[in-house]
C-alpha cells in the first residue's frame, strides 16, 4: 500500500510540475499587465501662485476662453480647471494613449469622445457654482473609475 501511494503522489507532482511554466507565465504576464495600467508620477506642478490651468489657457476673439486637457493613464492634466458661471469655455482634448471621454450634464458638456492623437472640442457655459468632478465617459482600462477632470465655477 505504501508504494501504491508513493506511486500516486509521484504521479501528481509530475502532472503538476508540467503546469508549473504555463502558470508562471500567466502570472507575470498579469503582473506586467497591471503595472502598464497602474498611474505613474506626472508633470511638475505650476508655479506658485500660478492657477493650475493657467498655463493651457487662451481667449479668442470671441471671448471664449480655451483650456487645453491632455488624457492619459487615468487622469486628465490639468487636474483641475476653474472657470467663471456663464462665461463660455471651449475645452481642447487630446489623448496619449488610448480613446477617452467627458460629458457632464450639469455642466452641460455634451458627451464628447477624445481619440488618440486627435482634438476634440467642446463648448459649455456653466450655469452653476461648486466643484464638479467629471469622469471619463468612455471605458480606458483598470483605473478607469478613477480617472476624472475637477472644475471649480466661480463667480
Amino acid at each position: 500500500m505504501g508504494r501504491r501511494r508513493d506511486d500516486l503522489v509521484e504521479r501528481s507532482l509530475s502532472t503538476l510540475m508540467s503546469f508549473k511554466p504555463t502558470y508562471m507565465l500567466a502570472a507575470a504576464a498579469l503582473i506586467a499587465g497591471a503595472f502598464a495600467f497602474t498611474p505613474h508620477a506626472g508633470a511638475a506642478p505650476a508655479p506658485p501662485g500660478i492657477p493650475d490651468d493657467s498655463m493651457s489657457t487662451v481667449v479668442s476673439a470671441h471671448n471664449v476662453r480655451t483650456i487645453d486637457v491632455t488624457a492619459y493613464r487615468y487622469s486628465f492634466e490639468p487636474e483641475t480647471i476653474t472657470v467663471h458661471e456663464g462665461e463660455p469655455v471651449t475645452l481642447v482634448l487630446t489623448s496619449k494613449d488610448v480613446t477617452h471621454g467627458i460629458a457632464d450634464a450639469d455642466l452641460g458638456i455634451a458627451n464628447t469622445v477624445i481619440l488618440k492623437g486627435k482634438k476634440s472640442t467642446v463648448t459649455f457655459t456653466p450655469k452653476k457654482l461648486g466643484t464638479f468632478k467629471v469622469h471619463c465617459s468612455v471605458f480606458c482600462g483598470i483605473g478607469h473609475g478613477n480617472m476624472m477632470l475637477t472644475v471649480k465655477v466661480i463667480k
